[in-house]
């Protein structure tokens, strides 16, 4: 195939046999959400660059080395969205949704966009599922998305699979002064960190907490650390989120290096990380972003939230055995119709049956055909039962029933009684068969 016809490095295409286990997940979710009152939201692709820029922060490897930006024919300057959180900020302020203490719990899903080197579980587009919280200061919400969390995983089968790690950034006032105490120890070991480290040093030290190089990592062992600098709230609101983990039975590691890659973090970040995957080890990360309208231009305003990977989770599903083995469901059956009469007649009867059983999956074969390719069509469709339509079953207002599967004998019915012995020989409608 030509190249030009090729999808774009690190975009991929959901292919039919991969989108049940990405359903069955999203349906998932989407439930354990709406049970704890979480409304959604849906929410443009692409938005104005300085939304980018204000929000995750310039010096960011996000900003400033992976987004997709380009000019439009006004000229203005626009990004494909590399995270959900700035755009989900952006609509609450721009309709008023926060305004006079208005408490919201958002929830979106879709696709995000970074030019990265791709590899497993690491793509240019990828997908997320994200929730945001705003007007709830306290520790108790940020509790709430954790143990809403491990009810995920819970509901997944992944609870022995994932840890959590927790960390709190504390003020912004507390970063300042924590930030000048790890400058001061970093400047004297200049010359024995890493590149990346070193350019870092200058834009935004507190990322070089979770640099991948094991010299500097080394060297970090005797840094300062965040929780020394911490004010009497930061250390309180981290004391009840502690508490009211430990109260609900989470178990999580203190991570002192866990600062996020996104600069409008402050006080509880955390991730939930799974030693399954390799090196792409984060499924969901989140964390308290209270500022962050502020820097848009609104009233302070307090915000939460997290995100998750989806091409990880399902790869993590996969890898695990944990997806159920009936997601893809088969069809219950196939039509086989022979004459114009019985087509005609047959068609009418499938949208009858499909009224009468809207679970059903029905498929009705198209390009006509002899009865030998017919069914051999039906056999390869991996439908439970044939259903057969000639003229003599037209004429006496009967279909004859044929099981692909299995040794029941086949067997004549009457029009008017079909959807009942329907429902004898299928599985009843809400049995939770696959999708």
């Amino acid at each position: 195939m030509s190249k030009s016809l090729q999808a774009i490095r690190g975009m991929n295409d959901i292919l039919p046999e991969q989108t049940p286990a990405w359903r069955y997940l999203e349906r998932t979710f989407a439930t354990l959400l709406d049970g704890y009152g979480y409304h959604e939201i849906r929410l443009p692709i692409m938005e104005f660059t300085e939304l980018f820029a204000r929000g995750i922060g310039e010096g960011t490897d996000v900003v400033d080395k992976e987004m997709y930006t380009f000019l439009d024919r006004n000229e203005e300057s626009l990004t494909l969205r590399p995270e959900g959180t700035a755009g989900c900020v952006r609509a609450v302020l721009e309709h008023g949704m926060t305004g006079g203490g208005q408490v919201q719990k958002l929830w979106y899903a879709g696709p995000m966009f970074r030019y990265e080197k791709p590899q497993k579980g690491r793509y240019r587009q990828f997908h997320q599922i994200g929730v945001e919280v705003f007007n709830l200061p306290g520790p108790d919400i940020d509790a709430e998305l954790i143990v809403l969390t491990a009810r995920l995983w819970q509901r997944l089968g992944l609870t022995d699979a994932v840890t959590l790690q927790l960390n709190s950034l504390g003020s912004s006032a507390d970063r300042a002064r924590y930030r000048e105490a790890l400058l001061a120890y970093l400047q004297e070991r200049f010359e024995q960190l890493d590149e990346d480290s070193q350019r870092r040093l200058t834009t935004n030290p507190l990322r070089i907490l979770d640099s991948k190089n094991a010299q500097t990592q080394a060297l970090l062992q005797d840094a300062p650390t965040l929780a020394d600098y911490l004010d009497d709230e930061s250390r309180a609101h981290f004391d009840g989120l502690k508490a009211r983990l430990d109260a609900a039975g989470i178990r999580y590691q203190i991570n002192p290096k866990l600062v996020r890659g996104l600069d409008y973090y402050g006080r509880t970040v955390f991730e939930w990380v799974t030693d399954k995957l390799g090196a792409q080890g984060t499924v969901c990360a989140g964390g308290r972003y209270d500022g962050l309208i502020t820097q848009f231009g609104g009233k302070p305003t307090p915000g939460v939230g997290f995100a998750m990977g989806v091409e990880r989770l399902v790869l993590l599903l996969e890898t695990l055995e944990c997806l159920p083995g009936d997601l893809q469901r088969p069809a219950d059956l196939y039509l086989c119709a022979f004459g114009e009469a019985a087509e005609l007649a047959g068609l009418k009867l499938a949208e009858q049956l499909r009224d009468a059983r809207p679970d059903l999956r029905l498929l009705v074969n198209a390009g006509a055909g002899s009865f030998k390719s017919q069914f051999k069509k039906a056999d390869k469709s991996g439908a439970l039962w044939a259903m057969i339509l000639g003229e003599d079953e037209l004429a006496a207002q009967q279909v004859a029933l044929k099981p692909l599967r299995g040794e029941a004998p086949q067997e004549k019915v009457d029009f008017a009684a079909l959807a009942a012995r329907l429902d004898e020989i299928l599985p009843p409608a809400g049995s939770g068969r696959g999708n």
